[in-house]
């Protein structure tokens, strides 16, 4: 029994210090606002999404009584929301479409929902679509890759991050047989050996070499 709950400990602090590790990456963007105080080449879309998907995940894990789920949301929701706050410093007229998506999302989970067990259900359901949708997004931009035979545009710390985050939580999600945790995160795995693979397909040093023969 000592030995599982040691295994259980490392096993959420994983999910914690991978997760952490991820949604840090979006420090390079703030400090890029910050220095230039414009938000050229710097996308809202993804600030929001990941924003939304902290909440969400947040709410879970207050509903389930899951104190890795809140601690990792709850510190991903604060990083998210001060990147939104600096890109709308800096471009104002995105605001409403935040307070829009926010509200919603409160108003049906909060207010629309008052059955508790319910709420927790439809509060899964969500939250697994919504981060399965977020793992796949990229898929485009894979073809891209595959077409250009460049992963110029990919980032292998992300990717890295990606992989071992994914896997952390389908451990997590499959030692608390909860299905709304390791499902939607088998797609992340999935998806970071497709970019690992390109990164050994197309080495950046055949980056170069195929540039140049385009120029």
């Amino acid at each position: 029994m000592e030995a599982d709950s040691v295994a259980d400990t490392l096993l959420s602090g994983a999910c914690v210090l991978f997760t952490l590790g991820m949604f840090s990456t979006g420090l390079s963007d703030l400090r890029h606002m910050r220095m230039t105080r414009r938000v050229d080449n710097v996308q809202f879309l993804p600030f929001l999404t990941t924003d939304v998907n902290n909440l969400s995940w947040l709410s879970y894990g207050i509903l389930k009584g899951d104190g890795t789920l809140v601690v990792v949301n709850t510190v991903g929701a604060v990083l998210q929301t001060l990147y939104i706050l600096v890109y709308l410093h800096y471009c104002p007229r995105k605001t409403a479409t935040l307070l829009g998506v926010l509200l919603l999302g409160f108003g049906y989970f909060w207010l629309l929902v008052p059955n508790i067990e319910a709420r927790l259900q439809q509060l899964g359901l969500f939250c697994s679509v919504f981060t399965i949708s977020m793992y796949l997004s990229p898929l485009t931009d894979l073809a891209k890759v595959i077409q250009t035979k460049s992963t110029q545009s990919l980032s292998f710390s992300l990717t890295i991050a990606t992989l071992l985050t994914s896997a952390s939580w389908t451990l997590y999600g499959f030692q608390l047989r909860d299905p709304y945790i390791m499902v939607p995160n088998l797609p992340g795995i999935l998806t970071s050996f497709i970019r690992l693979w390109l990164f050994w397909k197309y080495p950046q040093e055949q980056d170069r070499n195929y540039q140049l023969l385009q120029t």
